[in-house]
């Protein structure tokens, strides 16, 4: 049997992972879509890399989580939007 992993402790800084193809407005696209559900996420809350060969386009916006409704619900957004590729 595996231990289980510790809860999270809200409120809490945690980075979520995007991965998507690299298009100009991929970024912005997805600040708004977390902002919909974490309010006081910024710009300085946002770190991107390119990959080697300039395909994809790869994202952490930390964020100060609430509950883990609000991570389940961000993740489910992002999940199901057409650009996003992965979340973690």
């Amino acid at each position: 049997m595996q231990p289980q992993a510790p809860a999270l402790e809200f409120p809490c800084r945690y980075p979520l992972k995007i991965f998507g193809h690299d298009h100009p407005d991929f970024a912005d696209l997805m600040l708004e879509l977390v902002r919909s559900h974490a309010e006081d996420v910024s710009r300085d809350d946002l770190n991107s890399n390119t990959s080697r060969n300039g395909r994809y386009l790869a994202l952490t916006i930390t964020i100060t989580a609430t509950s883990q409704v609000q991570l389940d619900n961000i993740y489910r957004a992002l999940t199901s939007h057409e650009r996003v590729v992965m979340a973690l």
